[in-house]
């Protein structure tokens, strides 16, 4: 097992965070979504390193192996732990792919860090710019959406976690998209964090205005999301991330969910190694 150690809690404890470091050839980091860890990214990491790259995912604090701190979950923190990877593991010419509010670390770190170790990036179903309504954002979903999550999730996590997983992958009563077996996966990795780490992480993803961040981005840019989103709506998330970095490439995956990375897996295997290849 690898680990990097990205500071200490206010315990003094060390925070490990955990990752998988695969192939060889130029790296690329992937960057898990809500509420999994790492492992969601197993179909795109078996195929970026046999097309001759070095894949690094890790476990965001709180998830997975990592450290489970009991604070710590705001973007500024999370942007701080990919710093550390890429500093420890002296990472250059690097291609960032964020899941989801993966997107967030992406464009805090730019925001904050600059783009001297970053290629390209690529932001898939993600989070960015600025989830919540506000006067200044009405394109944002209410707060009474996320009032709901966090409600649902000190009255029951484990039942929200199942329910949520239907959505998140496009399950309905005629949809079936993913096998009850995938469902069984999402459910025993998210029901495995830490938490207050995924409730944390819920007002994360939903609070952080990012728009001040994606206006630093001058790399190559890679903006993936699917038009039957129903987790991260596409009209508030990757449509605007797309309109607000002039460069970037948007590819809309027609009638996909949120759960890319297994619902349409070899289109986005294929979608980012032709982006990596550029």
């Amino acid at each position: 097992m690898a680990y990097i150690k990205a500071g200490e809690d206010t315990a003094g404890n060390p925070i490990n965070i955990f990752y998988e470091d695969w192939g060889q050839g130029a790296p690329v980091v992937l960057i898990h979504g809500w509420p999994l860890d790492h492992t969601m990214w197993e179909h795109q990491a078996i195929d970026l390193a046999k097309a001759g790259n070095r894949v690094i995912a890790y476990d965001r604090r709180g998830f997975g192996r990592s450290s489970r701190p009991w604070t710590g979950y705001d973007y500024d923190t999370f942007a701080a732990d990919l710093n550390a990877l890429l500093e420890e593991l002296d990472l250059n010419n690097v291609t960032l792919v964020g899941f989801s509010m993966g997107g967030g670390e992406i464009a805090r770190y730019l925001g904050t860090y600059g783009d001297a170790r970053i290629a390209r990036v690529a932001f898939v179903g993600a989070v960015t710019p600025f989830m919540l309504k506000t006067d200044d954002n009405p394109e944002g979903v209410p707060q009474s959406v996320f009032d709901q999550i966090g409600d649902a999730l000190t009255k029951d996590r484990f039942d929200f976690l199942q329910s949520f997983a239907k959505s998140f992958y496009g399950v309905g009563m005629i949809s079936h998209p993913v096998s009850q077996a995938v469902l069984d996966w999402n459910f025993t990795v998210a029901s495995l964090a830490a938490p207050n780490a995924t409730r944390d992480c819920a007002v994360a993803f939903s609070t952080t205005d990012f728009r001040a961040d994606l206006q630093t981005i001058k790399v190559p840019t890679l903006v993936i999301h699917g038009d039957a989103d129903a987790t991260v709506p596409f009209e508030a998330s990757g449509e605007r991330t797309a309109n607000m970095i002039s460069h970037a490439e948007l590819k809309v995956y027609k009638g996909g969910p949120h759960g890319l990375f297994f619902t349409n897996k070899d289109e986005l295997s294929r979608d980012l190694l032709a982006f990596i290849s550029k």
